[in-house]
């Protein structure tokens, strides 16, 4: 006998990925727009960068998080601890993106694909040379790992994030809040340390000595066309 499907329901942590992605991918969109209201939401959710989510109730209502309340088929049963990791997780992906956002000409909210890796590992390595590690950007990067508390946390992640901006290197911050949730588990920080240290040690950038190939085949090229004039 046949049975209707039952609902598919994503773990928790992409779940709210998934609501965070949403989010600010429609924000994204109309403040690259130019849209007023998503200029002005954008400047009120910066100034909550860094803080915590009771902190700022102005910022309540900016955003539609209601994907984290739907219990559609029964099956989403977010005790009072998760339901606040939930929370704090999507504020604090949110305001880091706007952050991040500000004044960019492209979306800094970009997400996380084989080809093109925007992981928060992947995007820290790609502040440093090809071939070489920045000691003092590293150094960002062990103190966010070792942050004793997701207060202090979003503080270091903010300082980083205020490097991606002024590189305009993106990062997936729908990734970036599973990541928040599950660093606020019980164990979830080791699962999420490793996330990010293996996301920072396998990016590979762009072949420089392809760069110079084309380079060398383009200078060639002009000198050939002036010769033959």
């Amino acid at each position: 006998m046949t049975t209707a499907a039952e609902p598919v329901m994503l773990p928790h942590p992409q779940r709210i990925g998934s609501v965070t992605g949403r989010i600010i991918s429609r924000l994204q969109k109309d403040y690259l727009n130019d849209v007023p209201y998503a200029v002005a939401a954008l400047a009120r959710l910066r100034r909550g960068a860094g803080k915590e989510f009771p902190e700022v109730p102005d910022l309540w209502g900016l955003a539609d998080t209601r994907g984290l309340y739907e219990q559609p088929d029964g099956s989403w049963p977010l005790n009072e601890d998760e339901l606040t990791y939930a929370e704090d997780a999507v504020h604090v992906s949110l305001t880091l993106w706007a952050l991040h956002q500000q004044s960019r000409g492209n979306g800094m909210h970009q997400p996380d694909r084989p080809k093109a890796p925007t992981g928060f590992g992947a995007a820290v390595r790609r502040l440093m040379p090809r071939d070489e590690i920045d000691e003092s950007i590293r150094k960002r990067f062990v103190r966010a790992g070792t942050a004793p508390n997701l207060s202090a946390l979003a503080q270091r992640l903010r300082d980083i994030v205020l490097l991606l901006r002024r590189e305009d290197i993106p990062l997936d911050y729908a990734l970036l809040a599973e990541h928040l949730y599950r660093w606020q588990q019980p164990g979830g920080r080791d699962i999420v340390r490793r996330a990010w240290g293996r996301s920072f040690h396998a990016y590979r950038g762009p072949d420089t000595a392809d760069t110079a190939d084309t380079a060398d085949t383009a200078d060639t090229a002009d000198t050939t066309d002036k010769d033959a004039s």
